[in-house]
């Protein structure tokens, strides 16, 4: 992975396309906040039912993740360049198609439209980071990238609600069609490279051949694990503090997100300096782990004894920052360990668990709230987070190279019988 602005670029923002990558990257993820609550609640308005209104981010979600797993092929055939340029005008052209209506045809045939463009532009963008970024920069390029992601979210997630409810639902369509345009214009100024071929051989690459699921499993698994905790935070952290300060409960729901988010966006940034200090990522992964599974825990002890509602405070910092931290060390994990011309798969099975995750836990845990309360899901998404902790110690334990064919155990036993022989 080298830059392509200088043979040796003192700053990530030295590297050619990197600024351009960044807008590109705010623009995705400011048109895909700026609808995620306006589109459902326009449904709702317009007196569909909240199966049709939860279904319009569902058949989203569906489609961003079958395009992510298409999206490595595209880039190899046509390259970073016209598949980010394509994928930024169906995320955002689109959102125009909404003001023709509210009928489920309407609704969902265009909330789809738009999680192909996400989905293709997401993958695209971590993807050409790996490649443009020099290893030296990685942690930090990858944690400005989580920046981006958090900054973009945490302003434009409000902002639709607010002009929805002042100006009117088209102006937010508008609005992310706009998005959509400038994250087109950005994305035709990245460089002009495209994604390696598959059996490409690079001299200076010396990452270890193995089966790709081997090196990415554990990594992918982590962040799901964090991924899955966070699909009941977001869809039930809210009614959970109603639940327990009737009274101050609403404003504070809203708060607890913006706590998980913001914590979330600094120590994503954090991980990726300190990877970079290190030489290598996975400094920070167990703890971030350890210290997460007593966040989420806290937050479920919270809700069940009753305890003050501002110890959720502390619960949702640590798991905030736990969570950023996980998902800048798994994406450099995966890059680490992949070689170059599997980069792109990496950022697809990042984002794929990442997605997939969100909406499994808001699926399945959804169901444990409805037998146990809020408390006892939250205990379960700290269960699983200590899972993921267990597999990380033991993916760790196994060497440098982890569950690759060069170092693994089955080789160390080997390698010892012949000694003996």
């Amino acid at each position: 992975m080298s830059g392509t602005a200088s043979t040796n670029p003192k700053s990530v923002w030295a590297v050619a396309g990197f600024k351009e990558t960044m807008i590109a990257v705010v623009s995705a993820f400011g048109a895909w906040s700026v609808l995620l609550p306006v589109v459902p609640l326009a449904v709702l308005d317009a007196g569909g039912t909240a199966t049709l209104a939860g279904a319009t981010t569902g058949v989203f979600m569906l489609a961003t993740v079958l395009t992510q797993m298409l999206t490595p092929m595209l880039l190899r055939q046509w390259g970073y360049r016209p598949v980010m340029a394509m994928s930024a005008l169906l995320l955002g052209v689109p959102a125009l198609g909404h003001m023709l209506g509210d009928a489920a045809p309407i609704a969902l045939g265009f909330s789809a439209l738009r999680g192909i463009g996400f989905g293709a532009l997401t993958v695209s963008e971590s993807a050409l980071i790996g490649e443009i970024s020099p290893r030296r920069l990685l942690g930090k390029a990858t944690g400005i990238f989580g920046l981006c992601v958090g900054a973009a979210q945490m302003a434009f997630l409000p902002v639709g609600v607010a002009i929805a409810g002042a100006v009117g639902y088209n102006a937010v369509y508008l609005l992310a069609a706009a998005l959509g345009l400038l994250g087109f214009a950005t994305s035709v100024l990245v460089p002009k490279i495209k994604a390696a071929p598959l059996g490409s051989s690079d001299p200076a690459d010396t990452t270890p051949r193995a089966p790709m699921w081997k090196l990415v499993l554990v990594p992918a698994l982590a962040l799901t694990s964090f991924s899955v905790s966070y699909g009941v935070a977001s869809n039930f952290i809210s009614p959970a503090v109603r639940e327990l300060d009737p009274e101050r409960g609403a404003v504070l729901g809203g708060l607890m997100l913006s706590v998980i988010g913001g914590s979330g966006m600094i120590a994503r940034y954090i991980a990726g300096v300190v990877a970079d200090r290190a030489g290598q990522p996975g400094t920070l992964m167990i703890p971030a782990q350890a210290f997460t599974v007593v966040g989420v825990g806290l937050i479920a002890a919270v809700l069940n004894q009753q305890w003050p509602v501002w110890w959720l405070v502390l619960g949702a910092v640590l798991y905030g920052a736990g969570f950023g931290i996980v998902q800048n060390e798994a994406l450099l994990s995966m890059f680490d360990r992949l070689p170059r011309e599997r980069l792109s798969e990496g950022s697809a099975v990042w984002n794929i668990f990442y997605d997939g995750g969100t909406g499994l836990g808001s699926t399945v845990l959804g169901g444990v709230v409805a037998l146990t309360g809020y408390d006892g899901a939250f205990a379960t998404g700290a269960a699983i987070i200590a899972l993921g902790l267990l597999m990380t110690l033991a993916d760790r334990a196994l060497g440098k190279t982890r569950v690759s064919e060069t170092n693994d155990i089955k080789t160390r036993l080997r390698r010892i019988r012949q000694r003996k022989a």
